[in-house]
């Protein structure tokens, strides 16, 4: 079984290279991404604490 690792992104980063690890690990567009964490942290006040989570738990690459 191939299983997917949620790292941290090297190539695809604007501050620590979440986003992008997380749009490679969803297959989804970095930048669609960040934009759903802006929105977060605008409306709900939580993506803050939830980038930084992540970025606790990612590994880099």
């Amino acid at each position: 079984m191939n299983y997917k690792k949620f790292h941290r992104s090297s190539t695809n980063k604007v501050i620590a290279g979440v986003c992008g690890g997380l749009g490679d690990y969803l297959n989804l567009d970095p930048v669609l991404v960040r934009v759903i964490f802006v929105v977060s942290v605008v409306c709900f006040g939580f993506g803050i604490l939830l980038y930084l989570i992540l970025w606790l738990l990612s590994s880099s690459n």
